[in-house]
């Protein structure tokens, strides 16, 4: 990665359910520097309330996470100065307050704005979702460039979303709407870090699919995954299954079939209720590529409404990649027209 200084610089930074990632990028196009952290492990039981100096304690590691990839960046390129914007995983109200967010439940309820702010010198700072900030960087620079109505969604730790209408995103009344991945698919299904049951990010992330390899692990079906973690089945993680199906073996090919039926299964009922030209798959986990994307291309043309009549959508990897949310932080950041904004007042009932 280049760390050459340029004029004209936003930094962006995405954070994620195990990863930090930040960039700068340049008015050029360019990403001319990156930086990766460990995101803190902040989850708790969604069934207990944190007490607030629990929750301003979570808030700021989350914080220094992201300051302190935002401070490496600026470190490479000499000190440079520009705009920074962070993505968060959950719902960021309007006021810059991270209302939920199931894989980091202990800071929900954190001003992140605010604590970022502070720990850069007190220099504005723009969040939002990071879906949001995915679908933005996508439009203006990705697989979603040049269309109106588009669904993004976004494979990682868990899933997440973002909605885009005539060409804007739309965030809902009080900036929560995208939160796709806890629509309740089985409500028997295995318990999701949200406080429910049978989420579709159980089964259709990153950690559904860590749960199907365990099963298929010790079920003895995924041999050559298996043999990757060095004969252990209780070690198979989500990379080794992957890395066999890309390989070409069988057992692994079958347990990122059946993810990407789930995939689908999901996107038939988004679809059925957008109604959008395309949709767009980011996050680490849509790095598989066509093994995971033709099952669920397959499963959303025979599961959605009308599918014999209606116009195929298409589904596209996200064009920038595991870049995508950091790169749309930067742009929102930047002020570019149309980005996700922490700063958008709620709308207000007419009388």
């Amino acid at each position: 990665m280049r760390t050459t200084r340029r004029a004209g610089v936003a930094y962006g930074v995405d954070i994620g359910g195990t990863k930090v990632l930040g960039v700068a990028y340049a008015d050029d196009g360019t990403v001319v520097a990156e930086r990766r952290a460990s995101t803190p492990h902040l989850s708790i039981d969604p069934a207990r309330a944190p007490g607030e100096a629990s929750v301003a304690r979570a808030g700021g590691e989350l914080a220094d996470a992201a300051a302190g990839v935002v401070r490496a960046l600026r470190a490479d390129l000499s000190g440079e100065p520009g705009p920074v914007g962070v993505g968060f995983p959950g719902m960021v109200d309007f006021g810059g307050v991270l209302r939920f967010a199931p894989h980091l439940g202990a800071a929900a309820g954190a001003d992140v704005r605010t604590l970022v702010s502070r720990r850069l010198d007190g220099e504005p700072v723009q969040v939002a979702n990071d879906a949001n900030c995915t679908a933005f960087g996508e439009l203006a620079l990705g697989a979603a460039r040049g269309f109106e109505d588009v669904l993004v969604v976004t494979l990682g730790t868990g899933i997440g979303g973002a909605l885009v209408m005539g060409g804007r995103i739309v965030t809902g009344a009080h900036g929560f709407s995208g939160e796709i991945g806890h629509m309740v698919v089985d409500p028997n299904g295995p318990p999701c870090p949200c406080g429910k049951r049978g989420c579709w990010e159980r089964y259709a992330s990153g950690g559904g699919l860590a749960r199907l390899a365990r099963e298929a692990a010790l079920a003895g079906t995924l041999e050559a995954a298996v043999a990757l973690t060095g004969g252990d089945p209780e070690a198979v993680r989500g990379e080794h299954v992957t890395s066999a199906a890309a390989s070409g073996d069988p057992g692994a090919r079958r347990v990122v079939e059946e993810l990407g039926w789930w995939l689908g299964l999901g996107l038939a009922n988004l679809v059925a209720v957008l109604d959008p030209e395309v949709v767009v798959i980011g996050g680490g986990l849509a790095r598989v590529g066509d093994v995971l994307l033709d099952p669920a291309r397959a499963a959303l043309a025979a599961l959605v409404e009308g599918g014999s009549v209606r116009p195929p959508v298409p589904v596209r990897p996200a064009a920038l990649g595991e870049h995508a949310g950091a790169i749309g932080a930067a742009l929102a950041a930047r002020g570019d027209e149309g980005a996700p904004s922490s700063t958008v007042p709620p709308r207000t009932s007419g009388g």
